[in-house]
Protein backbone atom coordinates (compact mmCIF):
# COMPACT_ATOMS: atom_id res chain seq x y z
CA UNK A 1 0.00 0.00 0.00
CA UNK A 2 1.18 3.70 -1.34
CA UNK A 3 0.92 6.38 0.95
CA UNK A 4 0.95 9.74 -0.26
CA UNK A 5 1.23 12.93 2.38
CA UNK A 6 -0.28 16.21 0.43
CA UNK A 7 2.28 19.20 0.90
CA UNK A 8 0.00 21.36 2.56
CA UNK A 9 -1.13 18.90 5.38
CA UNK A 10 -0.77 20.41 8.87
CA UNK A 11 -0.67 24.04 10.13
CA UNK A 12 -1.46 27.29 8.58
CA UNK A 13 0.78 30.15 9.07
CA UNK A 14 -1.99 31.75 11.50
CA UNK A 15 -1.91 28.93 13.55
CA UNK A 16 1.75 28.51 13.51
CA UNK A 17 2.23 31.80 14.61
CA UNK A 18 -0.41 31.92 17.07
CA UNK A 19 1.05 28.13 18.46
CA UNK A 20 4.86 29.04 18.68
CA UNK A 21 4.29 32.64 20.23
CA UNK A 22 2.24 30.90 22.92
CA UNK A 23 4.81 28.32 23.32
CA UNK A 24 7.48 31.18 23.60
CA UNK A 25 5.19 33.26 26.31
CA UNK A 26 4.86 30.08 28.54
CA UNK A 27 8.48 29.47 28.98
CA UNK A 28 8.69 32.46 30.61
CA UNK A 29 5.44 32.49 32.77
CA UNK A 30 3.56 29.69 35.05
CA UNK A 31 0.42 30.80 33.42
CA UNK A 32 -1.34 32.74 31.06
CA UNK A 33 -5.28 33.10 29.79
CA UNK A 34 -6.34 32.47 26.37
CA UNK A 35 -9.83 33.41 24.80
CA UNK A 36 -11.39 30.53 23.69
CA UNK A 37 -9.27 27.35 21.85
CA UNK A 38 -5.98 28.84 20.64
CA UNK A 39 -6.67 26.08 17.30
CA UNK A 40 -9.21 23.24 16.88
CA UNK A 41 -7.16 20.35 17.94
CA UNK A 42 -7.44 18.43 21.20
CA UNK A 43 -3.56 17.68 21.33
CA UNK A 44 -2.45 20.99 21.01
CA UNK A 45 -4.40 22.76 23.48
CA UNK A 46 -3.62 19.07 25.80
CA UNK A 47 -0.22 20.15 25.34
CA UNK A 48 -0.19 24.14 25.69
CA UNK A 49 -2.58 23.48 29.04
CA UNK A 50 0.21 21.26 30.47
CA UNK A 51 2.12 24.33 30.26
CA UNK A 52 0.21 26.39 32.04
CA UNK A 53 -2.11 27.95 29.13
CA UNK A 54 -6.00 28.59 31.19
CA UNK A 55 -8.55 28.52 28.30
CA UNK A 56 -11.67 30.17 29.30
CA UNK A 57 -14.64 31.30 27.19
CA UNK A 58 -15.41 35.06 28.56
CA UNK A 59 -13.41 37.86 28.84
CA UNK A 60 -14.78 38.78 32.22
CA UNK A 61 -13.37 35.46 33.16
CA UNK A 62 -9.91 37.10 33.16
CA UNK A 63 -8.90 38.77 36.15
CA UNK A 64 -8.05 42.75 35.75
CA UNK A 65 -4.12 43.57 34.87
CA UNK A 66 -4.14 40.24 33.81
CA UNK A 67 -2.09 39.06 30.22
CA UNK A 68 -4.65 37.15 27.41
CA UNK A 69 -4.13 36.01 23.89
CA UNK A 70 -6.43 36.42 21.20
CA UNK A 71 -6.66 33.27 19.13
CA UNK A 72 -6.50 33.16 15.49
CA UNK A 73 -10.20 33.46 15.07
CA UNK A 74 -10.29 36.61 16.02
CA UNK A 75 -12.23 38.15 18.32
CA UNK A 76 -15.35 40.77 18.80
CA UNK A 77 -15.28 44.51 18.95
CA UNK A 78 -16.69 44.85 21.88
CA UNK A 79 -14.23 42.14 23.30
CA UNK A 80 -11.16 44.90 22.53
CA UNK A 81 -13.38 47.40 24.67
CA UNK A 82 -13.82 45.16 27.41
CA UNK A 83 -9.85 44.59 27.68
CA UNK A 84 -9.27 48.07 27.97
CA UNK A 85 -11.80 48.18 30.20
CA UNK A 86 -9.90 45.62 32.97
CA UNK A 87 -6.68 47.08 31.92
CA UNK A 88 -5.68 43.59 30.23
CA UNK A 89 -2.04 42.67 28.60
CA UNK A 90 -3.31 41.35 25.39
CA UNK A 91 -1.71 39.20 22.70
CA UNK A 92 -3.01 39.54 19.73
CA UNK A 93 -2.63 36.37 17.55
CA UNK A 94 -5.57 37.07 15.50
CA UNK A 95 -5.03 36.05 11.33
CA UNK A 96 -3.96 38.80 9.64
CA UNK A 97 -6.34 37.73 7.35
CA UNK A 98 -9.29 37.35 9.68
CA UNK A 99 -8.30 41.09 10.82
CA UNK A 100 -8.59 42.05 7.04
CA UNK A 101 -11.78 41.24 7.07
CA UNK A 102 -12.87 42.89 9.95
CA UNK A 103 -11.70 46.12 8.44
CA UNK A 104 -12.94 45.69 5.13
CA UNK A 105 -16.97 44.35 6.61
CA UNK A 106 -16.39 47.48 9.27
CA UNK A 107 -15.50 49.63 5.93
CA UNK A 108 -18.06 48.47 3.21
CA UNK A 109 -20.86 48.39 5.77
CA UNK A 110 -19.86 52.23 7.10
CA UNK A 111 -20.15 53.23 2.83
CA UNK A 112 -23.72 51.73 3.03
CA UNK A 113 -23.60 48.34 1.80
CA UNK A 114 -25.20 45.71 2.96
CA UNK A 115 -22.68 42.62 4.28
CA UNK A 116 -23.38 38.83 3.18
CA UNK A 117 -21.13 36.68 5.05
CA UNK A 118 -20.65 33.23 3.72
CA UNK A 119 -19.73 30.63 6.64
CA UNK A 120 -20.66 29.11 10.15
CA UNK A 121 -22.79 31.37 12.09
CA UNK A 122 -21.56 29.83 15.57
CA UNK A 123 -17.82 29.70 14.23
CA UNK A 124 -15.63 32.04 16.36
CA UNK A 125 -14.10 33.62 13.21
CA UNK A 126 -17.86 34.68 11.74
CA UNK A 127 -18.89 36.13 15.14
CA UNK A 128 -16.05 37.68 15.70
CA UNK A 129 -16.71 39.53 11.75
CA UNK A 130 -20.35 39.86 12.49
CA UNK A 131 -19.82 42.28 15.17
CA UNK A 132 -17.73 44.88 12.60
CA UNK A 133 -20.87 45.83 10.94
CA UNK A 134 -24.52 46.82 12.23
CA UNK A 135 -26.42 43.71 13.16
CA UNK A 136 -29.05 44.88 11.29
CA UNK A 137 -27.06 44.92 7.90
CA UNK A 138 -25.46 41.29 7.73
CA UNK A 139 -26.38 38.13 7.09
CA UNK A 140 -24.88 34.83 7.53
CA UNK A 141 -25.44 32.38 4.90
CA UNK A 142 -23.71 29.13 4.29
CA UNK A 143 -25.55 27.10 1.42
CA UNK A 144 -28.43 27.47 -1.23
CA UNK A 145 -31.55 26.86 1.13
CA UNK A 146 -30.56 29.94 2.87
CA UNK A 147 -30.62 32.57 -0.25
CA UNK A 148 -33.60 33.85 -0.22
CA UNK A 149 -33.95 34.67 2.99
CA UNK A 150 -30.79 36.64 2.71
CA UNK A 151 -31.84 38.59 -0.20
CA UNK A 152 -34.86 39.33 1.74
CA UNK A 153 -33.37 40.94 4.41
CA UNK A 154 -31.23 42.88 1.97
CA UNK A 155 -34.52 44.42 0.38
CA UNK A 156 -36.10 45.05 4.46
CA UNK A 157 -32.81 46.93 4.58
CA UNK A 158 -33.50 49.31 1.78
CA UNK A 159 -29.43 49.47 0.99
CA UNK A 160 -28.84 49.39 -2.34
CA UNK A 161 -25.35 48.12 -2.79
CA UNK A 162 -24.18 44.68 -1.42
CA UNK A 163 -21.24 43.37 -0.35
CA UNK A 164 -20.32 39.53 -0.61
CA UNK A 165 -17.35 37.46 1.33
CA UNK A 166 -16.53 34.69 3.53
CA UNK A 167 -15.48 33.04 6.35
CA UNK A 168 -11.48 32.30 5.49
CA UNK A 169 -11.64 28.46 6.17
CA UNK A 170 -15.22 28.48 3.28
CA UNK A 171 -15.21 25.87 0.59
CA UNK A 172 -14.15 27.59 -2.82
CA UNK A 173 -16.65 25.81 -4.99
CA UNK A 174 -19.33 26.49 -2.07
CA UNK A 175 -18.75 30.49 -2.50
CA UNK A 176 -18.52 30.39 -6.11
CA UNK A 177 -22.36 28.11 -6.47
CA UNK A 178 -23.78 31.18 -3.71
CA UNK A 179 -22.70 34.04 -5.83
CA UNK A 180 -23.64 32.61 -8.95
CA UNK A 181 -27.28 32.06 -7.28
CA UNK A 182 -27.43 35.49 -5.62
CA UNK A 183 -26.70 37.67 -8.61
CA UNK A 184 -29.07 35.14 -11.00
CA UNK A 185 -31.60 36.09 -7.48
CA UNK A 186 -31.54 39.84 -7.98
CA UNK A 187 -30.96 40.24 -11.63
CA UNK A 188 -34.62 38.75 -11.92
CA UNK A 189 -36.36 40.37 -8.99
CA UNK A 190 -34.76 43.86 -8.74
CA UNK A 191 -37.08 45.31 -12.05
CA UNK A 192 -35.92 48.99 -11.59
CA UNK A 193 -34.11 48.91 -8.93
CA UNK A 194 -30.65 47.87 -9.07
CA UNK A 195 -28.21 46.54 -6.63
CA UNK A 196 -24.45 47.46 -7.03
CA UNK A 197 -22.48 43.99 -5.45
CA UNK A 198 -19.12 44.06 -4.69
CA UNK A 199 -17.45 40.71 -3.89
CA UNK A 200 -14.94 39.60 -2.20
CA UNK A 201 -13.34 35.86 -2.21
CA UNK A 202 -11.68 36.35 0.97
CA UNK A 203 -10.92 32.37 1.68
CA UNK A 204 -7.26 31.77 2.68
CA UNK A 205 -4.99 31.14 -0.31
CA UNK A 206 -3.55 28.69 2.05
CA UNK A 207 -6.73 27.23 2.47
CA UNK A 208 -7.62 27.46 -1.40
CA UNK A 209 -4.41 25.67 -2.11
CA UNK A 210 -5.48 23.19 0.27
CA UNK A 211 -8.61 22.33 -0.75
CA UNK A 212 -7.53 21.90 -4.59
CA UNK A 213 -4.79 19.31 -3.77
CA UNK A 214 -6.97 17.69 -1.34
CA UNK A 215 -9.85 17.00 -3.86
CA UNK A 216 -6.64 16.38 -6.84
CA UNK A 217 -5.19 13.50 -4.07
CA UNK A 218 -8.50 12.41 -3.90
CA UNK A 219 -9.31 11.33 -7.10
CA UNK A 220 -5.71 9.48 -7.59
CA UNK A 221 -6.28 7.29 -4.54
CA UNK A 222 -8.08 4.66 -2.62
CA UNK A 223 -8.68 6.10 0.49
CA UNK A 224 -8.38 9.48 2.22
CA UNK A 225 -7.74 10.07 5.71
CA UNK A 226 -8.13 13.71 6.88
CA UNK A 227 -6.96 14.23 10.11
CA UNK A 228 -7.82 17.45 12.04
CA UNK A 229 -10.11 18.25 15.21
CA UNK A 230 -13.69 17.11 14.77
CA UNK A 231 -14.69 20.52 15.38
CA UNK A 232 -11.76 21.96 13.01
CA UNK A 233 -13.97 23.86 10.36
CA UNK A 234 -11.76 23.96 7.47
CA UNK A 235 -10.64 20.30 8.41
CA UNK A 236 -14.58 19.00 7.86
CA UNK A 237 -14.41 20.74 4.65
CA UNK A 238 -11.67 18.76 3.37
CA UNK A 239 -13.33 15.37 4.51
CA UNK A 240 -16.31 16.71 2.61
CA UNK A 241 -14.08 17.27 -0.53
CA UNK A 242 -12.75 13.64 -0.05
CA UNK A 243 -16.09 12.13 0.33
CA UNK A 244 -17.02 13.34 -2.81
CA UNK A 245 -13.62 12.75 -5.06
CA UNK A 246 -12.88 9.51 -3.45
CA UNK A 247 -14.82 6.13 -2.84
CA UNK A 248 -13.28 5.54 0.91
CA UNK A 249 -12.69 8.94 3.44
CA UNK A 250 -12.19 9.06 6.95
CA UNK A 251 -11.65 12.21 9.42
CA UNK A 252 -9.52 11.32 12.67
CA UNK A 253 -7.67 12.58 15.04
CA UNK A 254 -5.19 10.40 16.25
CA UNK A 255 -4.25 7.26 14.44
CA UNK A 256 -6.00 4.92 17.26
CA UNK A 257 -8.78 5.34 15.29
CA UNK A 258 -7.49 3.87 12.49
CA UNK A 259 -7.05 0.15 14.08
CA UNK A 260 -10.86 -1.22 13.13
CA UNK A 261 -10.27 0.38 9.47
CA UNK A 262 -9.67 -2.65 6.57
CA UNK A 263 -7.23 -1.66 4.20
CA UNK A 264 -6.80 -5.10 2.58
CA UNK A 265 -8.03 -3.80 -0.70
CA UNK A 266 -6.72 -0.27 -0.57
CA UNK A 267 -3.27 -0.05 -2.94
CA UNK A 268 -2.92 3.81 -2.58
CA UNK A 269 -4.28 5.95 0.46
CA UNK A 270 -4.07 9.74 0.52
CA UNK A 271 -3.10 12.05 3.60
CA UNK A 272 -3.94 15.27 4.31
CA UNK A 273 -4.48 17.40 7.40
CA UNK A 274 -6.39 20.46 8.27
CA UNK A 275 -4.74 23.76 9.54
CA UNK A 276 -4.87 23.34 12.86
CA UNK A 277 -3.41 19.79 13.05
CA UNK A 278 0.12 19.46 14.70
CA UNK A 279 3.34 17.40 12.71
CA UNK A 280 3.21 15.37 15.01
CA UNK A 281 -0.10 13.71 14.80
CA UNK A 282 0.29 13.54 11.17
CA UNK A 283 3.79 11.63 11.46
CA UNK A 284 2.08 9.34 14.10
CA UNK A 285 -0.37 8.41 11.36
CA UNK A 286 2.15 8.41 8.30
CA UNK A 287 4.22 5.90 10.54
CA UNK A 288 1.29 3.58 11.48
CA UNK A 289 0.02 3.61 7.63
CA UNK A 290 3.43 2.46 6.51
CA UNK A 291 3.17 -0.06 8.84
CA UNK A 292 0.44 -1.48 7.83
CA UNK A 293 1.18 -1.60 4.32
CA UNK A 294 3.99 -4.33 5.22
Amino acid sequence: MEVILGKLAGFCNGVRNAVEKTEELLKNRDKIYCLGELAHNKQVIKDLENDGLIIVDDLNEVPNNSEVIFRAHGVTKSVYQLAKEKNLTVYDYSCVRVIKLHEDVENMNNNGYYIFLFGDNNHPEVIGTKSFANSEEITVLKDLKEVDSAINNLKKSNLNKLYICAQTTFSLKKFDELVSIIEEKLEKNNNDDNIEIKINKSICEATEIRQMETENLAREVDFMVIIGGKNSSNTIKLYEISKKNCKRAIHIETKEELENVDFSKVSKVGVMAGASTPKKSINEVIEYLNKRSM
